[in-house]
């Protein structure tokens, strides 16, 4: 695992310090080495957390002749095998590593050698005699990357302070950007908080050469049910692609572990990894004691089953939460107001104490239908056939009910169920989890607007219905702009390497190929792999619904996290930023405080935006009133 960065400088000479300035900014995903290559015409740089083969494989990485040069950053779970066919075809190894696989294979097949890789990865090859440069993301986007270009050069980087450490970058906030935000939680790609800075899309490669760009898919998800698929058959295959990609996942030169919340896709993962361990496993967790989303009673009934070394953080008032909260800009770089981040980081913090890698369950919710939005989907389809105006008398009613102190209360659920089932259905399936709503982004925007376009339009070549396209824009948005970004950035701020087997591509596909039923049937939720696993794991962990990783962010705002909250969303910190409407601010924040509301999640996410901004400098576009930005990747609520 490591941090990759670099840059061109076509016309113009380079400072020899900026690359290093640049490639020190990552040190935290690489402690265990650093390096720099350099030319007339470009910049790489590298840092290293060594994983496989730990006396060699350092980066940037060149070809024999010196002409080729790589930065990469993951795995290559499949690396033997492709070192096997690269040795027939003549090429000869020094390491032991799979970056050095990854540059030979890009000799013998070009970009082609991309749809032949399996993992985790992001990595830039430069080849100095064409003056090209080549960028390549994951199918599923685990790892980041992120470029911009300016004039004729392109700039790049696993973190976008890479990018903005560069003074050729103005520090401007992106309004659409902004508007995806506020709305959803998070800003769905290609575009990010930053004017003129896009992370490159899952699936895809760029080529950069002599300040043309040319770009292109190597993978495409694709999700075309088969309905003859029986129950028996797809339990036989999930079985057989489960058990090979956990067991790939394992291979380390280090210490390795398993996240566990005691829910159905950790415990999942532990089962298949303790059939390769050739000792104890350890698990790591987090609880919530005395909270009524804890959920210790079921991890360390799995940590019992399987015999393994378990440790956990309990997260509560007395932990130093407001030194967390106000490190986490640095390391995050692009906020999430997914507040699901702070018990990452302190499972990661613990973690890396013990192993420098980790294997989790992520991915299985957004393949085989696991969110309770999904079934919300289903209630609205339902009540959608009532009357609008019935909808709207029960909306303000359920306004009247008591707020709760809980995580996600009865209230919450309800509120958010009729508010979003006057919506179109697609707007409601982002509603469930976002944030502000269309009208409230209207109010609280200053003065700038962007238009409503649909998010990831036009990026599926065949018609989706049903639950299939709730999962597809997840797999598309949700699941690498909040979930991977998050865990990616929480884990790495520790130099810590999570993997998650769930997102093998051949899993991947395998659940595009199922019937919608045997992903939710009736009521219950991810059904083929609760089939899976039912004689396998206890009981009690097949049977609990999902709880959800975050925090209690609605109560911990009226209590421990208040003072943070007034001081970051102060009158003059919002008015000097100039994007949003204080008044519409100050509202929200005493409509929570004096619990008129529940409005934790929103204001999570404006103070992480607040803190983000004060510390990289990032301002509003000179005359953000007058500013009409690209088009917004969702609707919001109406």
């Amino acid at each position: 695992m490591c941090g990759i960065a670099g840059f061109t400088h076509l016309k113009k000479g380079a400072d020899p310090d900026r690359i290093w300035e640049i490639t020190r900014s990552l040190i935290h995903r690489g402690p265990d080495q650093q390096g720099v290559w350099q030319s007339i015409d470009a910049s790489l740089g590298a840092v290293r957390l060594k994983i496989m083969d730990l006396e060699r494989g350092d980066q940037p990485m060149a070809s024999d002749d010196g002409d080729t040069v790589l930065v990469f950053n993951g795995e290559l779970y499949n690396h033997l095998e492709l070192r096997r066919d690269l040795e027939q075809a003549g090429h000869r190894f020094h390491s032991r590593c799979d970056t050095e696989t990854v540059l030979h294979a890009f000799l013998e097949w070009d970009i082609a050698a991309f749809r032949r890789f399996r993992g985790m990865f992001a990595a830039a090859f430069w080849t100095q005699s064409k003056k090209r440069l080549v960028l390549v993301r994951d199918h599923m986007g685990i790892k980041p990357l992120y470029f911009a270009r300016r004039r004729e050069n392109v700039y790049f980087g696993s973190e976008l302070k890479a990018i903005l450490l560069h003074p050729e970058i103005d520090r401007t906030i992106d309004l659409a950007g902004l508007a995806d935000y506020l709305s959803l939680n998070y800003v769905p790609g290609p575009r990010t908080l930053v004017e003129g800075v896009e992370k490159l899309p899952p699936g895809t490669w760029m080529e950069w050469r002599g300040g043309a760009v040319n770009k292109g898919e190597y993978w495409r998800l694709e999700l075309v049910p088969n309905p003859g698929m029986s129950l028996g058959s797809a339990k036989d295959e999930l079985d057989g692609l489960l058990r090979s990609a956990v067991h790939e996942q394992l291979a380390s030169d280090v210490p390795l572990g398993v996240w566990s919340s005691g829910g159905l896709d950790s415990s999942t993962i532990l089962h298949y990894a303790s059939e390769k361990a050739s000792g104890r496993l350890k698990t790591f967790s987090v609880s919530f004691q005395g909270r009524s989303f804890d959920e210790s009673r079921y991890f360390r009934e799995v940590a019992q089953a399987y015999g393994t070394d378990h440790y956990e953080f309990d997260l509560n008032p007395d932990t130093d939460l407001i030194r967390a909260i106000e490190d986490i800009p640095y390391y995050s770089d692009e906020p999430s107001a997914d507040a699901g981040a702070l018990p990452v980081w302190f499972l990661s913090q613990m973690c890396r104490r013990h192993v420098t890698v980790a294997v989790s369950g992520d991915g299985a919710d957004e393949l085989f239908g696991g969110y309770k939005t999904y079934l919300a989907d289903r209630y609205s389809q339902r009540l959608r056939r009532l009357p609008p105006g019935v909808l709207r008398f029960g909306e303000r009613t359920a306004r009247m009910l008591p707020v709760s102190d809980e995580k996600i209360g009865l209230d919450y659920k309800i509120n958010r169920l009729l508010q979003g089932s006057l919506l179109d259905p697609m707007e409601a399936h982002f509603f469930w989890n976002g944030t502000f709503s269309r009208g409230q982004l209207g109010e609280l925007r200053n003065g700038w607007d962007v238009p409503n376009d649909r998010i990831c339009a036009g990026r599926h070549g065949r018609a989706i219905t049903g639950l299939n396209r709730f999962l597809w824009m997840d797999q598309q948005c949700y699941l690498p702009d909040d979930i991977l970004t998050k865990v990616d950035r929480m884990s790495m701020a520790h130099s810590l390497e999570v993997r998650p087997p769930f997102l093998d591509h051949r899993i991947v596909e395998f659940a595009a190929r199922l019937p919608e039923d045997l992903k939710i049937r009736g009521g219950r939720l991810k059904f083929v792999l609760r089939e899976l696993m039912k004689d396998r794991l206890p009981r009690s962990v097949v049977r609990r619904g999902k709880e959800g990783f975050d925090i209690p962010t609605h109560h911990w705002f009226r209590t421990i996290l208040r003072p943070l909250l007034l001081d970051t969303l102060n009158q003059d910190s919002v008015q000097e930023s100039g994007i949003l409407s204080w008044p519409t601010v100050d509202a929200v924040i005493h409509a929570h405080l004096d619990r008129r509301a529940n409005l934790g999640y929103h204001l999570w996410g404006l103070v992480v935006l607040f803190l983000w901004m004060k510390h990289w400098g990032i301002t509003a576009p000179s005359r953000a009133e007058e500013h009409q930005a690209l088009p917004v990747v969702l609707p919001t609520s109406a």
